[in-house]
C-alpha cells in the first residue's frame, strides 16, 4: 500500500479557461483552517523535513512541479507533484520532504489546523521514536 493518497479534483471551466474548486469536506477531506503556498524556492533547496502529530494536509502543485518524499518510519516513497488537478493527502505522523522544485513552482498547502509549533516533529530520530512508541507501546 502506497503512502501517497491522491485526490483528483474536478476540472471545471469552458472555452475561457480552467478552474478547480477546493472545498472543505468536499474535495478536501477535512475542514480547512489554514492555507499557505511555497514559491520562489531556489535551485537545490529542499524544504519540509518534519512530520505533524495531528495535522493533516493536502498539497497541490498549482504551477510547475516538485518531488515529494513521504516516510512512515518503515517505508519511504517519492512522487512528483505536477498537476493543478491532483492533490496529495498527507495524514498525520508522516515525515515529509520536498525536493527538486522547478523555478516556476507554486506549491499550495491546505491544513486541517491553524499553525501550532507544538504539533511539529522536526527531528527524524524523534519522529522514529514516536512511530515506534505508537506501534509498540510499553507494557506496564
Amino acid at each position: 500500500m502506497s503512502l501517497f493518497q491522491w485526490i483528483d479534483f474536478p476540472l471545471l471551466g469552458d472555452e475561457r479557461g480552467s478552474l478547480v474548486a477546493l472545498e472543505s469536506n468536499q474535495t478536501v477531506p477535512f475542514d480547512v483552517r489554514r492555507v499557505y503556498y511555497i514559491f520562489g524556492t531556489q535551485t537545490g533547496v529542499a524544504r519540509g523535513f518534519h512530520a505533524h502529530k495531528a495535522l493533516k494536509q493536502v498539497a497541490v502543485c498549482v504551477i510547475g512541479k516538485c518531488r515529494m518524499v513521504l516516510d512512515n518510519g518503515r517505508v519511504r516513497e517519492s512522487a512528483w507533484l505536477d498537476s493543478p488537478t491532483k492533490g496529495l493527502y498527507i495524514t498525520e505522523m508522516l515525515w515529509r520532504e520536498m525536493h527538486d522544485f522547478s523555478p516556476d513552482c507554486v506549491l499550495l498547502l491546505l491544513a486541517s489546523e491553524h499553525y501550532n509549533e507544538a504539533d511539529y516533529i522536526r527531528d527524524y530520530n524523534t519522529f522514529l521514536n514516536g512511530i515506534n512508541y505508537e506501534l509498540y507501546p510499553s507494557v506496564g
